[in-house]
């Protein structure tokens, strides 16, 4: 192991000097600067684990000192030494970020206690670092399981607002089960407020009345019940990110404040008097058709705009293709283990009914079937009766479409391109509602983000 590098900060050179040879002796490199200025000029060469600092120095202060060095590296541990008559000195450096103080005359034994103490602190800080770096880096996108190129697009996405310093809103949309909890959760992880709070709000679960209690905290005596003042969740998620879950299904009572709270970055309690100031990051997440829902006055134009800074939307399962297996096969094995079943796989007829199957609950209605099946489970592969999954309505194309030797849901021996049949039959329904999309995705059944992603999919330029 490398010796750890120490810096002596003291104008009484003989003392300085002890501290050097005693603090050498026992295995550190250690260098002596009598001043501030002097102690400045050595830090970028030496880089110190450790300073010992005098708070009285002539010329600049050692609190002066203290927040410079602070200012170069917070990491670099400092511990004050201090005359009996200038304790307030020390207790001010260690408000100021020092890890701790010794006494003049100092005890060399206690002082080499002292940096062995706040070097093995220094060090576990910078392993636990190293580690979620580390993990960050090698395993990025733990649970966004998936290939297709929505869910590549929507990681390429989280990179690029991971590196952002001070990230804009965002909003993540999609149907429910689509993990839009999985996402925001990764967002939090890879982003630089990762080692802060993340915040999960439900939307749903509460009325206007409580919601603000929850979200903006409440003084001592603002309502019957409140005998005590409460930190609201804004001011506990301070410095990290705030994830607002189904956001569309806020009270229209509560949004305004909302909109002022992401806005300004202000929030008041319930009862309060003064205004708070909090940086927080926000993600909010809907299966809702925001856009739908403001032109029906039920959510605010101006709360949608600022949320929507940057939007990621989510594909349905049934849109994904072959990730449908690989998240089959995850939840395989993650019931395996929990279970304590040995399932190595699922059979041909399974997973064509995998692919089949419309999906209406999305991933999390893949995940209850798949741990279903593995609980009732005898053998080795999974077979299509332990899904139990009910068979999906055929759907007939209209009649309009080009032929393609489809009769009754009958398929030809040559079997047709589905692809192009979907295709055909977004075409036709942007054809019939004259280009208006929502109108489109009406006729289709689908929610307007979804009919945006097949639009996208297809190559279709959009009206």
């Amino acid at each position: 192991m490398n010796p750890s590098t120490l810096l002596i900060v003291d104008d009484e050179r003989t003392l300085a000097r002890s501290i050097k040879l005693f603090m050498a002796e026992q295995g550190y490199e250690a260098e002596v600067a009598e001043n501030a200025d002097k102690a400045l000029g050595l830090l970028d060469r030496l880089r110190p684990d450790l300073v010992f600092l005098d708070v009285c120095l002539p010329g600049t202060s050692g609190i002066e000192l203290l927040r410079r060095i602070k200012e170069f590296d917070r990491n670099i541990a400092v511990i004050v030494m201090t005359a009996y008559g200038s304790i307030e000195g020390a207790v001010e450096a260690v408000k100021l970020g020092a890890c701790d103080y010794i006494k003049k005359p100092v005890d060399l034994d206690e002082l080499k206690l002292l940096a062995d103490r706040a070097c093995e602190s220094s060090r576990l800080r910078q392993e636990l670092s190293y580690y979620r770096e580390r993990e960050v880096r090698e395993l990025p996108f733990m649970g966004i399981i998936g290939k297709c190129d929505a869910i590549r697009e929507i990681i390429a996405r989280i990179r690029q607002i991971a590196a952002l310093e001070e990230p804009p809103p965002i909003l993540i949309a999609g149907e429910t089960g689509t993990g839009k909890g999985l996402v925001a959760r990764t967002l939090h992880r890879q982003s630089q407020r990762a080692s802060r709070s993340f915040i999960e709000v439900n939307c749903t679960a509460l009325p206007a009345t409580l919601m603000e209690a929850e979200l903006f905290g409440y003084e001592r005596g603002a309502f019957t019940d409140a005998k005590e003042s409460k930190m609201g969740l804004f001011e506990a998620a301070d410095g990290g990110f705030l994830f607002l879950d189904e956001v569309g299904d806020t009270e229209l009572a509560l949004q305004g404040k909302l909109l002022r709270a992401i806005e300004e970055g202000v929030i008041r309690r319930v009862g309060g008097l003064r205004d708070r100031r909090v940086d927080v990051g926000i993600v909010a997440a809907t299966h809702r058709d925001l856009e739908s829902e403001v032109k029906a006055a039920r959510f605010r134009k101006d709360l949608y705009y600022r949320l929507a800074v940057i939007t990621i939307d989510l594909p349905p399962l049934r849109e994904r293709g072959e990730d449908i297996l690989m998240l089959a096969t995850h939840f395989l094995d993650t019931f395996n283990a929990k279970y304590n079943k040995a399932v190595r796989a699922i059979d041909d007829r399974a997973a064509r009914t995998l692919f089949e199957y419309p999906w209406p609950g999305n991933i999390r209605e893949l995940s209850h079937v798949i741990e279903r099946a593995v609980l009732w489970s005898h053998g080795e592969r999974l077979s299509v009766e332990q899904l139990s999954l009910a068979p999906s309505p055929q759907i007939k194309p209209p009649d309009s479409l080009p032929a393609t030797g489809l009769a009754q849901g009958a398929l030809p021996p040559e079997g047709i391109d589905l692809a192009a049949w979907e295709r055909s039959l977004v075409e036709q329904a942007l054809t019939e509602s004259g280009g208006n999309q929502t109108k489109a995705a009406k006729l289709l059944h689908l929610s307007r983000d979804t009919l945006r992603y097949r639009l996208k999919k297809f190559g279709l330029s959009r009206p």
